[in-house]
């Protein structure tokens, strides 16, 4: 199996380490693992691209590449020039920091998974729920680690990876807060929104008079609802959320067509 990585907490984070690890395991000894990766760190940038200028690529050693772009142009970085061959599964993270609940919309991680599911792969985003029982440990990312591998067969065996005329699915995978040893199992959940917790700008006066601004996020030990990724990943289960690059609400179409599907100056009945 040859596999592609990337991240968006940059080329020497270590959550990187940990994917290869873990791609290198699945790869087997005849496969290959390749590392196209931001040269900075991209936390927040979702599936942003740079299409209004041009993106430095460096060779670091072999199969190892930083881009000083997004996740998603790291994607398309190595599909359009560094890697000649169609990779058998593209694998994004390991995040330092959950990608549950709303963070998935702004996600690096998730926006290099879903470029290569856009460009027809096999894609899964994998991130690491930090806590006050990861603080302690030697290796924060010891779930992810020790559970990552297994997960990802399970997926590569069970999941819906066809391709057809629709956007094409990938997998949004999140290890809970705990040691790897305590995970109380895999569940397959949807994508939850903390209650009461948001991210927000906080203004910030310069001593030159000048006004900035940091982004700060809400609480991650907040709530959602019974179920969803967060909560799952709060109960100690990893969480498996199929997602794909279609933000139309399906469930809407019909009755608002009813509504609205009228010619313009044309009131519904």
């Amino acid at each position: 199996m040859r596999i592609l990585i990337t991240n968006d907490d940059g080329i020497n984070a270590p959550g990187l380490e940990v994917l290869h690890q873990i791609a290198t395991e699945l790869a087997g000894p005849r496969g290959e693992v390749w590392t196209v990766a931001p040269a900075f760190e991209q936390s927040g940038v979702g599936h942003c691209i740079s299409y209004t200028h041009p993106t430095m690529v460096a060779r670091l050693a072999d199969r190892r590449y930083a881009a000083e772009g997004s996740p998603a142009d790291c994607v398309l970085a190595a599909l359009g020039d560094i890697v000649k061959f169609t990779p058998d599964l593209v694998l994004s993270g390991v995040n330092r920091g959950n990608n549950a609940g709303e963070n998935a919309m702004y996600s690096g991680t998730i926006g290099g998974a879903m470029e290569a599911a856009l460009q027809g792969l096999p894609a899964i985003a994998l991130s690491q729920y930090m806590g006050p029982r990861t603080a302690g440990l030697d290796d924060p990312f010891d779930c992810a680690r020790v559970h990552g591998a297994s997960v990802i067969r399970r997926l590569l065996d069970h999941a819906d990876w066809s391709q057809g005329d629709d956007y094409r699915l990938f997998y949004n995978v999140n290890f809970p807060p705990v040691p790897g040893a305590d995970v109380a199992g895999l569940r397959v959940a949807p994508q939850g929104q903390r209650q009461g917790s948001r991210f927000a700008a906080l203004p910030y006066d310069a001593p030159n008079g000048r006004r900035f601004m940091w982004i700060s996020g809400g609480s991650q030990q907040a709530t959602a609802r019974e179920g969803s990724d967060v909560a799952v990943n709060l109960a100690g289960y990893v969480a498996v959320t199929p997602m794909r690059a279609d933000l139309t609400c399906h469930a809407s179409l019909d009755r608002l067509s009813a509504a609205l599907d009228t010619p313009l100056g044309q009131a519904a009945e």
